[in-house]
């Protein structure tokens, strides 16, 4: 059997088809969270607002006019919902340590922490589009007409972003870890 085009789910799902909808989630899953997780930073929070972000679709599928551009649309969901959260997470002031302590709680490996702890800082440097495209092209693989499209920029712009993030992120890396930047680059 065929794959169905997004505008197809997304019709099949504002006419009740439950299994649509969560072909749709299957296939954006990953983008959802990856956007959020450039808005806010943390791997827990970014679950959730993907999570919500889905819920919030789904109650205003309807509101989606254009089907083909269901990505875009959702995007701008998550990134909503992720902005507000962040909103939320300053007034309440949480404690950076506890984040800390449960991100080490999955992983075995004191290494895999130093890491990731390297490229959350390497990542906070960037500006939120920046990190929006970084995370949705290296990780989740959209070409830059499928970025352009979702964040309502030009390819041009969003390869420009692309290119200086990750000369920054580079940078960064660098100065905190330079040998493992390093290799494989030939300088």
């Amino acid at each position: 059997m065929a794959e169905s085009s997004v505008a197809e789910l997304v019709t099949r799902a504002k006419r009740g088809d439950a299994s649509a909808f969560d072909q749709l989630v299957r296939r954006h899953l990953r983008a959802a969270y990856a956007v959020a997780l450039a808005v806010l930073g943390r791997p827990h929070d970014a679950d959730d607002v993907a999570q919500d972000a889905f819920v919030a679709a789904l109650e205003r599928i309807d509101d989606c006019r254009e089907p083909a551009r269901f990505s875009g649309w959702l995007i701008k969901i998550v990134r909503n919902r992720a902005l507000h959260a962040l909103e939320k997470r300053k007034l309440r002031d949480a404690a950076r340590d506890h984040e800390l302590s449960n991100e080490r709680s999955f992983t075995n490996s004191v290494g895999d922490v130093a890491l990731r702890a390297h490229l959350a800082s390497a990542l906070s440097t960037l500006t939120a589009v920046q990190r929006e495209i970084v995370l949705l092209h290296d990780l989740d693989g959209w070409s830059h007409a499928e970025l352009a499209e979702a964040l309502g920029l030009s390819e041009v712009n969003c390869r420009q972003h692309l290119f200086t993030a990750r000369r920054a992120l580079r940078a960064e890396l660098s100065a905190l870890a330079p040998e493992e930047v390093r290799h494989g680059t030939g300088t």
